[in-house]
């Protein structure tokens, strides 16, 4: 039950823990109308005018959208984060508590920056605002109302992003020494975690697109003979879909995973507009998943490192909490935690029709960039039905081998030469992350820069590398590896030995090498391969990646 649904303590604050405005409702962020009901749902208390007629019909409004439509439990046109944010901008109170800006007063030139409208709610916890760490009113019922938008038993908050999500989910589904199935092409998030826990990873490694020169997705079959392997695992971790819009058969999974007793965690980072879109791949809570990690700010609109955690009726929720509040901010940013329930509420009234645009310049940069020639636009005719059994569209994708490039060289000239920002350029494509605030016009510009790229920068492809996920050789665990004694030894010296830290290009962020793992010749090749090329390499100690750190001599395999 939300705050907003209980009744006050006596001779406490109604509702929420907020003051009331004079006239005002208790705690909801909206006035009252005279002689109306509290607006909370409770029985008038003394001293409170009973409710009328008209408050009753703007009530029954209330409880349905902008289209007039019933929206179930919650009015889904409500944000209550920030319904409580501009109550309090409307207040006079006296800041004698952090931050130290003290509503930008103290600091005009990131007032300058950011504006008063926004550095004046960057605001700490208060009664009136809630804590994100225990939430029992405004961030409770956000809470609650992101878990009915996205179909979920429970939604968490999260404001570290989502790779706090990630890391959570399997905090709280594994333990050290557990087993946990997944993929090897996971985000570095999940082997982070694996570090902190002491969770073995049982890795499934994924079949290679020679032509795309990236992992696909999980085979039903795969995963059936880990399980069959492994009946001992607690959990299996899907990406769903990867970085490159690649959908496994999900609901195959999950439905194999909960017949052997073990949890379902989807790293879903990149499919928020699942949830709402149409004709969109199956999302990881309608697939009967137990948990899944949803990259707000990547396409559903929210301000960068604001997250949601999913999670089904199977996971305690308080446990859950615990787990979140083991590494997640006690001082959370209003910002960020406005900037998710009015991201929910903008996507649960017009997600359909947004995302329907989304896939329609999605669609047309595709058909655009094939006509070209020489580059190829991942499209559905790869779906297989195992492997890629299904494809995200709003994703778009491009193979530049074709024109003898590799992907982040295109992607460094669409920077330096026409202004043009992809989100990621690896050694055989780059991505172009269309969502809700992208333009037909903006389509048109990439298409006519990679024309250009096409015709002033094209070579000869042999001898480039195309594959961008070797197998790895796993000596010892995530955990033990990186805690374990090292050393640190020139690059092209460390051929055969264990590597106990990370080496990864970013993005994708997934790791070439993690800790625990065999550095091979091959390994070597591509890192100083990805160097030349001018990919951004990051993970290890030594920033220049000149030196990797491995352990001691006892552990050389």
């Amino acid at each position: 039950m939300t705050a907003a649904g209980r009744k006050a303590k006596a001779g406490g604050e109604k509702g929420t823990g907020r003051k009331a405005e004079a006239g005002g409702e208790k705690g909801t962020g909206r006035k009252a109308e005279a002689g109306g009901k509290t607006g909370t749902g409770r029985k008038a208390e003394p001293g409170e005018k009973a409710d009328t007629g008209k408050s009753r019909s703007r009530k029954r409004a209330h409880r349905r959208g902008k289209e007039g439509k019933v929206m179930g439990r919650f009015n889904q046109a409500r944000a209550p984060i920030y319904e409580a944010l501009e109550e309090f901008r409307q207040e006079r109170i006296v800041p004698f508590d952090v931050p130290g800006h003290k509503r930008g007063r103290g600091n005009p030139e990131l007032v300058s920056l950011l504006g008063q409208q926004c550095v004046g709610i960057d605001v700490n916890s208060m009664r009136s605002l809630d804590n994100l760490c225990h939430p029992v009113s405004v961030i409770r019922e956000a809470e609650e109302m992101a878990a009915e938008a996205f179909g979920s038993a429970y939604a968490f908050l999260m404001v570290g992003g989502t790779t706090s999500s990630v890391q959570s989910m399997i905090l709280s589904a594994t333990k050290k020494g557990d087993k946990i199935i997944l993929p090897r092409n996971v985000h570095r998030s999940v082997i982070n975690a694996l570090v902190l826990n002491g969770a073995i990873p049982i890795y499934v490694n994924p079949d290679m697109d020679s032509k795309l020169g990236i992992a696909l997705g999980m085979k039903v079959s795969q995963v059936e003979r880990t399980i069959k392997e492994h009946p001992d695992a607690v959990a299996v971790l899907v990406n769903n879909p990867t970085y490159y819009g690649i959908c496994s058969d999900l609901k195959s999974i999950v439905r194999m995973a909960h017949a052997h007793g073990m949890k379902v965690l989807v790293d879903e980072a990149h499919g928020t507009h699942f949830y709402f879109g149409d004709k969109m791949p199956l999302s990881a809570m309608e697939a009967g998943a137990d948990m899944a990690a949803v990259s707000m700010h990547k396409s559903g609109g929210s301000l960068t490192q604001s997250s949601f955690l999913l999670t089904g009726i199977s996971m305690n929720p308080g446990y859950v909490r615990q787990i979140i509040n083991l590494t997640q901010t006690t001082s959370a940013s209003y910002l960020l935690l406005a900037s998710l329930d009015i991201s929910r509420r903008n996507l649960a009234l017009r997600g359909k029709k947004e995302f329907a645009k989304v896939t329609a310049l999605a669609e047309y940069a595709r058909e655009e960039l094939n006509r070209i020639g020489g580059y190829y636009a991942y499209n559905s005719e790869l779906v297989n039905g195992d492997s890629i059994f299904d494809l995200d569209k709003t994703k778009l994708t491009v193979n530049t081998l074709g024109i003898g490039l590799a992907g982040i060289e295109v992607y460094d000239l669409l920077r330096d030469e026409y202004d043009i920002q992809m989100e990621l350029g690896d050694i055989a494509n780059v991505l172009a992350y269309i969502s809700i605030g992208d333009r037909e016009r903006d389509m048109e510009r990439l298409i006519g820069a990679m024309t250009e790229i096409k015709r002033k920068y094209r070579r000869d492809n042999a001898g480039m590398y195309t594959q961008e996920y070797i197998e790895p050789r796993v000596a010892v665990s995530p955990q033990s590896a990186f805690y374990a004694e090292k050393e640190s030894l020139p690059l092209m010296e460390t051929r055969g030995r264990v590597c106990s830290e990370f080496v990864m290009c970013y993005p994708p962020g997934i790791p070439i090498l993690a800790p625990g793992e065999e550095i091979t010749e091959e390994i070597l090749e591509y890192i100083v391969y990805a160097k030349e090329k001018g990919c951004s390499m990051t993970g290890p100690e030594d920033p220049g990646i000149e030196r990797l750190n491995v352990l001691r001599e006892q552990w050389a395999i």
